[in-house]
């Protein structure tokens, strides 16, 4: 199927007229110029739409008034599974918003609100996160990256991740979460036996809260599969850490630890884990090698798959068309984003998801060049 860009009020008003009576099950329109009358015209159409599971808007500059549409919409849509609205300029109300409706909303698996423009620092939307958190039977991968989230903001989101049981993807990435915000979702961890994956890279949490992390990691009940902890500051006590912790622990099968200290007692430590067969290679970032007996770690360009909940195969080659049978995606734009994405298996349990039809429609006005 061709891409082409749209843009503009008038061809977004089209193509809702459209979606009213339409069989599509995805929609795609990221990084085009669709703005706040745009998000309306789109929300309107569905608002009864009983067909679209995927609406991916990130890059679109919709803003609060737009992203309030969109809210207003989810009311009374219970058909929509995967919203994605990263980097398109949502403020504090409408992320609360956001928030509130999630609370009632029983169909959404997937939500992407990264990088939004949040100017106040009491993190007032953290506060109605937890509380939705503590309630929501429906989310299966929540992505706040770039939200400004500090060590206080991961202290009040931990109190609804504990009493969340549903919640398998929590991607916290490019924030400033440090060692006490590490210690927080550590405690988590120790607690909430569905969360699966945690993406952390781009914060500093240092070797204190590697340190946490690797503790809750140990713990016979921590059920956390893959984990990804670059670029975060991390010396060797932090590293090595990680290393003692997958020995005991043989749940967690991948980590990410690039752009930290790879001092060579860590390059050892993670090449034994290779050569051992406790880590794949192609389940974490870093290759060892050796020159003149020093071992070194190399990167490598796989990172921590970006979505688990999948509508279509666009995403990832082994990526299946599977939707949740309980009720319980992408910053494309940020560093650790643009590192080419490994693909690895989805590590579905499958007493809790069955197959869509096979022939789903796909319609994409995504805008490559745009990102």
């Amino acid at each position: 199927m061709a891409d082409r860009s749209i843009s503009g009020c008038y061809e977004a008003v089209c193509l809702a007229h459209g979606l009213e009576n339409s069989v599509l099950r995805i929609l795609d329109l990221m990084f085009n110029d669709i703005q706040a009358k745009g998000a309306e015209v789109l929300a309107i159409s569905l608002q009864y739409n009983r067909k679209l599971l995927s609406l991916r808007l990130s890059g679109n500059k919709i803003g609060n008034r737009g992203a309030m549409y969109l809210v207003s919409m989810l009311q009374v849509n219970n058909t929509l599974q995967e919203l994605e609205l990263s980097n398109c300029d949502l403020a504090t109300s409408s992320v609360i918003a956001l928030s509130i409706v999630l609370k009632i909303n029983t169909a959404l698996r997937s939500v992407d609100i990264s990088r939004p423009l949040l100017f106040s620092h009491q993190e007032e939307w953290v506060v109605h996160f937890s509380d939705m958190l503590a309630v929501n039977c429906s989310l299966v991968e929540l992505h706040l990256g770039n939200t400004g989230l500090t060590d206080t903001g991961m202290e009040r989101l931990s109190e609804g991740l504990r009493l969340n049981h549903h919640l398998r993807y929590l991607d916290l990435r490019c924030n400033r979460v440090s060692r006490d915000g590490a210690q927080h979702l550590a405690k988590v961890l120790t607690q909430n036996t569905t969360l699966e994956i945690i993406n952390l890279s781009s914060n500093r949490i240092e070797d204190e809260g590697a340190v946490y992390l690797s503790k809750a990691i140990a713990w016979p009940g921590c059920i956390l599969k893959e984990l990804a902890v670059n670029r975060n500051n991390i010396r060797s006590e932090g590293l090595l850490s990680f290393a003692k912790a997958m020995e005991k622990n043989r749940t967690l099968t991948h980590i990410y630890i690039w752009g930290n200290h790879l001092e060579e007692s860590v390059c050892r430590a993670f090449r034994d884990l290779m050569s051992s067969g406790r880590l794949s290679p192609e389940q974490t970032d870093v290759s060892a090698y050796e020159v003149d007996g020093q071992v070194f770690l190399a990167e490598v360009f796989q990172s921590l798959r970006k979505y688990i909940y999948c509508t279509d195969c666009d995403r990832s080659d082994n990526c299946k068309d599977f939707t949740t049978t309980q009720p319980s995606r992408a910053d494309m734009f940020n560093d650790a984003a643009l590192s080419p994405e490994a693909t690895f298996p989805l590590h579905i349990k499958e007493q809790q998801l069955v197959p869509q039809q096979q022939n789903q429609s796909f319609l994409s006005f995504h805008n490559r060049n745009a990102c």
